[in-house]
């Protein structure tokens, strides 16, 4: 299972009809230029887990971080590093057993 098709299922998973209504996941785009992932952990498996950040500044064009703030995942990254993000998060999220048995790659 790759990391999209991850999210896909953990976002499935916690669709209960209410959840999705107030929290859900988003993923934008920042004008640096890059990528800003957010996910919702409240009411979710991963409520209140902690994540060391992640964090790496190789240039003002190669740039990642991610961590989880406020029962929020964060992954921002520069425009190559989207599927990075959402790998990490599959990882933690895997790591931190949310029911789903993806091991990390």
């Amino acid at each position: 299972m790759n990391a999209v098709e991850f999210l896909q299922s953990w976002y499935q998973a916690q669709a209960t009809g209410a959840w999705e209504r107030i929290r859900g996941v988003t993923i934008e785009t920042l004008d640096t230029p890059g990528w800003m992932v957010t996910i919702d952990l409240a009411g979710t498996a991963l409520d209140g887990r902690s994540m060391a950040a992640i964090q790496a500044e190789r240039s003002a064009t190669d740039w990642l971080l991610c961590e989880v703030e406020q029962n929020q995942f964060r992954g921002q990254g520069d425009s190559q590093k989207l599927l990075v993000v959402l790998e990490i998060f599959r990882n933690w999220a895997s790591a931190s057993s949310t029911g789903l048995t993806e091991p990390p790659s």
